[in-house]
């Protein structure tokens, strides 16, 4: 998978892009579990993708959404065992 950032939110942690073999869209939020820092990808379609591209405060909710792990059913990537907590 290559997952292309189009926006970075450096102040509220979080980026939205797009995957480009599959053409999904993300909203992706860093976490670490210790050993490893990586990111968690939540998919999103294009309406909501073209919104927070264009507001990237509408994604706060969706972002605070994803760090306490209610939204996992829009995980593109399953996490491991050993799944890192949002920084």
């Amino acid at each position: 998978m290559k997952f292309q950032d189009v926006l970075v939110s450096r102040e509220h942690m979080f980026s939205v892009g797009f995957e480009q073999d599959s053409g999904r869209f993300y909203v992706s939020i860093p976490v670490s579990n210790g050993m490893v820092d990586y990111e968690e990808y939540y998919e999103v379609d294009r309406a909501t993708f073209d919104l927070f591209k264009r507001d990237p405060d509408a994604a706060l909710r969706f972002v605070m959404r994803c760090r306490k792990r209610e939204l996992d059913e829009l995980l593109i990537v399953q996490p491991g065992t050993n799944r890192g907590t949002a920084i």
